[in-house]
């Protein structure tokens, strides 16, 4: 633990310091261990798929909290550039590192439509009915096996051009890249709201998708977001997920 430097981001499930020339992320304290050796296998599969994510060296328990050793990514994000108003060539850039990941096959990964049901089975908020809804709505929306990184957003992209590197891939998954560009635009809406809905667009021009084919999974994308628990935003993904079409 002597190694440990200076704090380099923090989230709600970790924490992300210098380890000498690596960087070690650190779950919170009374996490079980699975989602350390979870990230550490999607790492491991995006690095055989020669994706821009960190190495992975070491998964341990490190003084009671679990944590990967792993390269070090830069310290600037795609967000800088994304404020007060992004010039369209970013994101065009984060677009096309997003379409990068979307070509590649997800084998090894998690299926994404089974990952969405589990979280809207749990979502507390939604009733029985409208949970039946978005469950029929979720089987009838096109399946996929390419490889969906499950929270792409400007934060977590770190560097640019060569060096650039994606980070946090607990959430990875195998699925519909269409899924993966809704996850994006809502994780950016509450924040980035005109920009979430030009990245769309961008993604869809310059791929073989539509926006409406991104916003059909919308309301089921919404509703398992309702299982992390983001209090501040259960409001606007219950209006998102009630959005779900009746009589499927």
């Amino acid at each position: 633990m002597s190694e440990i430097g200076r704090l380099l981001g923090a989230g709600k499930e970790a924490e992300v310091y210098e380890h000498g020339t690596l960087a070690l992320k650190l779950y919170r304290p009374g996490r079980p261990k699975a989602p350390a050796f979870r990230e550490a296998a999607n790492l491991a599969i995006a690095e055989k798929l020669s994706l821009p994510a960190p190495r992975i060296h070491v998964v341990g328990d490190y003084h009671g909290r679990w944590g990967l050793l792993m390269d070090r990514a830069p310290e600037t994000s795609l967000a800088d550039e994304m404020t007060p108003e992004p010039p369209l060539s970013t994101i065009k850039e984060m677009a096309a590192l997003h379409q990068r990941l979307h070509r590649e096959p997800g084998t090894g990964l998690p299926s994404l439509k089974s990952r969405l049901s589990a979280n809207i089975e749990r979502a507390e908020p939604l009733t029985p009915d409208l949970r039946d809804r978005l469950l029929l709505t979720l089987a009838a929306l096109p399946d996929g096996d390419n490889v969906c990184h499950g929270d792409f957003h400007p934060w977590n992209i770190l560097g640019s051009g060569e060096d650039v590197m994606i980070v946090d891939w607990l959430d990875a998954c195998s699925g519909n890249p269409a899924a993966d560009v809704c996850r994006t635009y809502l994780l950016m809406r509450r924040v980035l709201p005109a920009i979430a809905e030009a990245y769309v667009v961008t993604y869809a021009k310059a791929d073989d998708v539509t926006p409406d084919e991104v916003f059909a999974w919308l309301p089921v994308v919404a509703a398992a977001r309702l299982a992390e628990d983001v209090a501040e935003e259960n409001e606007d993904l219950l209006h998102l997920a009630a959005l779900a079409p009746a009589g499927i």
